[in-house]
């Protein structure tokens, strides 16, 4: 699955030790079958990622489906508590009732709950030494910040609005920009100010860069 969704997640998965990478693996398959049932129709969405979040925690019985078969034994090895799988499914069933974001702490909640929740847990498989938890925080925010400016129009199209709702009357920037693609002064310096607060988060979660240990570490 890993290798059929994510060519490059894959590939830099191959340069952590054989457990290490089948665990990954194993947390991104979980990922990806949530995620797929909130993209997928169907009007019980809500009760299939559900009842996944609950087999993905070990709250229900993960019978014989290979991937929460994987996932529960990765939780059992590397200690993952069941409450980081609970945020992120709890923040994807959010997400089935989309009524955007009025400001960024609210749209910052959302990035964690999808995002940094994936970190903390990737961190507890990887190794590290410290407390990792606030930089994988930060990172989690930033990468899925930077996914939100990426995607404005397929959002858009998919009825879907993240960017903060007071930033975007501070700047002027309305849903017209967004239904007609205008990119003009405002937009641009709307775009200028989420680009800054990324790169800024960014910034603030290299120093978890040392805290990885083993094959995971940076020179």
């Amino acid at each position: 699955m890993t290798k059929a969704h994510s060519r490059t997640f894959y590939a830099a998965t191959r340069l952590l030790p054989a457990a290490k990478r089948r665990a990954v693996r194993a947390l991104y398959a979980f990922c990806r079958v949530a995620d797929d049932i909130v993209d997928e129709p169907g009007e019980d969405r809500e009760a299939r990622l559900r009842a996944w979040g609950a087999a993905g925690t070990g709250e229900a019985r993960a019978d014989g489906e290979p991937v929460l078969r994987a996932w529960a034994a990765t939780r059992e090895a590397y200690g993952i508590p069941p409450h980081l799988p609970a945020q992120l499914v709890e923040a994807l069933a959010d997400d089935l009732r989309h009524q955007g974001f009025d400001d960024f702490p609210a749209l910052a909640r959302y990035c964690y709950g999808v995002a940094s929740t994936v970190g903390l847990m990737s961190m507890r498989i990887i190794g590290s030494r410290g407390d990792p938890a606030l930089y994988a925080i930060r990172l989690g925010v930033a990468m899925q910040l930077t996914n939100v400016l990426r995607d404005v129009a397929e959002d858009w199209r998919n009825g879907r609005v993240y960017l903060p709702r007071d930033e975007m009357a501070r700047f002027g920037v309305s849903e017209g920009h967004l239904a007609e693609g205008l990119v003009d002064e405002r937009w641009r310096a709307f775009m200028q100010f989420q680009v800054a607060r990324a790169r800024a988060l960014y910034a603030g979660a290299r120093p978890g860069l040392a805290c990885s240990t083993g094959t995971a570490g940076w020179p």
